[in-house]
């Protein structure tokens, strides 16, 4: 399996950065996305990679409603979209009522994507899994929120998800923002896909201090024995440092290449 970094908070070399996400997943010989961005920088990347979206990619994955993960959705068409029903609801900031859910309307969504929606797992190939909806089972994730719903009310992204690519017999999960808890994640994951050994985790953790939560996250890895760690995006750097220090971890930028 392949994955190429399109979109991420840090450049690398020659290619452009956003505050966003979007990943190329190469397995069973398709080509998945993994949310866009929120531009068409992952777009321009890729031809900078010599990969054609449009006319490579047919299924895109989106890991959450929010922004910076699917409003790059705004520059595809023609392709399947796999998201959780509560992608599209409008959604803001707690601090200031300032808007972060997608530009697109679920109508103009169906408009444009043939829309599976859905809180369950979905097989996508062979070896890669869409998650649906994650339980949050322990007592140090997704315990607040920053968002809330039309209503004012606390928004806790129940749409949060994530995809598990099954490599040699052992998970690499691939996550967005993990507002659901990366350690729920990686437990929903060995529990759709029945398999307990994880080889590697990657994407945004959605840690930002070096506190109990980042803590335990750490400690929970190491109990795991997850050899490959790689937070990104929305895990903010006292957190980085964290993981660095207990993992020795590269870091994510545009442009880079991992295979499993």
């Amino acid at each position: 399996m392949k994955i190429t970094i399109l979109t991420e908070n840090t450049a690398g070399g020659k290619y452009l950065a956003e505050h966003g996400l979007s990943y190329l997943i190469e397995i069973d010989d398709q080509k998945i996305l993994f949310d866009t961005g929120h531009s068409d920088v992952f777009l321009k990347n890729a031809r900078q990679l010599e990969i054609n979206i449009e006319n490579e990619v047919k299924t895109v994955v989106l890991s959450h409603g929010h922004w910076d993960h699917g409003d790059g959705l705004r520059y595809l068409q023609n392709k399947r979209l796999i998201a959780h029903p509560g992608a599209f609801i409008r959604r803001f900031r707690k601090k200031d009522f300032t808007p972060v859910g997608l530009a697109l309307s679920r109508k103009e969504i169906e408009s444009r994507f043939s829309l599976t929606e859905t809180k369950n797992p979905v097989q996508i190939s062979e070896n890669l899994w869409f998650l649906g909806e994650i339980p949050r089972k322990n007592d140090y994730e997704a315990q607040s929120t920053s968002f809330v719903d039309d209503f004012r009310n606390d928004d806790y992204i129940p749409d949060d998800s994530a995809l598990a690519a099954i490599v040699k017999k052992k998970l690499v999960v691939i996550t967005g923002c993990s507002h659901s808890g990366v350690c729920n994640i990686v437990e929903r994951t060995k529990k759709v896909t029945g398999i307990s050994t994880v080889e590697a985790v990657l994407g945004g953790f959605h840690l930002k201090e070096q506190n109990e939560q980042t803590r335990k996250t750490i400690a929970y890895f190491k109990s795991n024995k997850i050899k490959q760690i790689f937070p990104s995006h929305c895990t903010e750097l006292p957190a980085l440092a964290a993981f660095y220090d207990a993992f020795q971890n590269r870091q994510i930028k545009t442009g880079m290449v991992l295979e499993f």
